[in-house]
């Protein structure tokens, strides 16, 4: 689900147990050295906002941010709030399972509204 777009960016949810988010660029750029400069700076803003915004709402153990694209050849950045007692810690979220976990995390949407004041 797409919760926020610029002209040349836009962030979707990603369903996970975790707070995740995902910022792809609109033109099918592969590659990060593809990404005209100006679009770049923006997203590395993009990347901090997100990722000051998840620390101080939901107080994970760690951040990751991730950016692969080896199946889906489009230029995407995945941030995620990775919590000690989530399923996969400290594995990646697509590791090794490594326990059950039910996480009792604060509201996504009270998030979702609180960042997009700051973008």
């Amino acid at each position: 689900m797409i919760i926020y777009e610029e002209k040349e960016l836009r962030i979707e949810t990603h369903e996970s147990e975790i707070p995740w988010l995902k910022i792809f660029t609109k033109l099918p750029h592969k590659e990060m050295s593809e990404v005209p400069w100006e679009l770049q700076v923006r997203i590395l803003e993009m990347l901090n906002i997100i990722e000051k915004e998840m620390l101080d709402f939901y107080k994970p153990t760690k951040i990751n941010i991730a950016s692969f694209g080896n199946y889906l050849p489009h230029l995407h950045w995945h941030i995620m709030a990775r919590f000690e007692e989530d399923s996969y810690f400290p594995e990646p979220m697509w590791g090794t399972k490594q326990r059950s976990s039910n996480l009792e995390l604060p509201s996504f949407e009270n998030f979702r509204q609180s960042l997009l004041k700051k973008l």
